[in-house]
């Protein structure tokens, strides 16, 4: 088994090393998706996966940066490592703080235990079975979600900096009074799980690594990350052809406003 900690740890120093190049002027390639990738990306992902082979080497790693080898082989994995180093990598290139070092332990489908670090903001969220915590400034709290929101109250929704999409705008528009808080990579997961936000409605493309890390966080603190339309729950590796994930609801609790 491993300490919590230790993985804590290991995001932070990644988080250390993707803030030495964001303090620098760095290069911008483009990934055959056409999705942006710089020095920062790579170099968080090699520190979180070669911590991990020491800490758990019996536990196979699957991160953004992986190669083919390991991408063929998940699908025999039953509990593995999914990670994204830098998530937010247009956050990070547009300088806005709001990017992440997600690290998440996948078990059987389901996300068991998640690191979300922000290194520019210095925030770092966990979860597991014994609950979810937020450390910012030196103080570690346990969070909790919020309750549904009352008859008449307003929503707290959150939303992408970078993707609002045609689906989540009209969502958003068939809830009854809505305030929409607009950020950048998981920390739109996490704002759900410390009960700053209400939902978090996804109606757009992300990859299993963008969310696996934010969605333990989330399950810890006593809320849903569930498929939309179908408001089942949200698993990961279920499908040879594709990590990507169809659209989710973030959320404490169904509600028959949205539902």
């Amino acid at each position: 088994m491993f300490n919590n900690q230790d993985i804590i740890d290991l995001a932070k120093r990644a988080g250390a090393a993707i803030m030495a190049i964001y303090q620098q002027d760095f290069a911008v390639y483009e990934k055959q998706d056409e999705s942006p990738l710089t020095e920062a990306d790579l170099a968080s992902h090699h520190c979180i996966v070669n911590g991990l082979k020491q800490l758990t080497p019996q536990i196979p790693v699957l991160s953004e940066e992986s190669g083919a080898d390991e991408h063929l082989d998940r699908m025999s994995w039953q509990r593995y490592w999914l990670i994204d180093p830098l998530d937010g990598t247009k956050e990070f290139i547009k300088k806005n703080d709001e990017f992440t070092v997600n690290i998440a332990l996948i078990d059987q489908g389901k996300a068991v235990f998640g690191v979300v670090y922000a290194p520019a903001l210095d925030v770092t969220y966990w979860g597991d079975a014994d609950g979810a915590f937020k450390e910012s400034g030196g103080k570690v709290e346990s969070i909790r979600v919020s309750e549904i929101p009352a008859e008449g109250a307003v929503w707290r929704v959150v939303g992408s900096r970078s993707h609002q999409t045609d689906e989540f705008k009209a969502f958003v528009k068939g809830l009854p009074d809505t305030e929409v808080v607009s950020m950048g990579s998981s920390l739109k997961l996490c704002l759900v799980a410390e009960g700053v936000a209400d939902l978090y409605p996804r109606l757009g493309l992300t990859s299993e690594w963008d969310t696996a890390a934010a969605h333990a966080v989330v399950t810890a603190a006593g809320g849903q990350v569930l498929q939309y339309p179908e408001l089942t729950p949200l698993l990961y590796n279920t499908r040879p052809d594709t990590l990507l994930n169809p659209f989710f609801i973030v959320c404490a609790d169904k509600s028959d406003k949205w539902a």
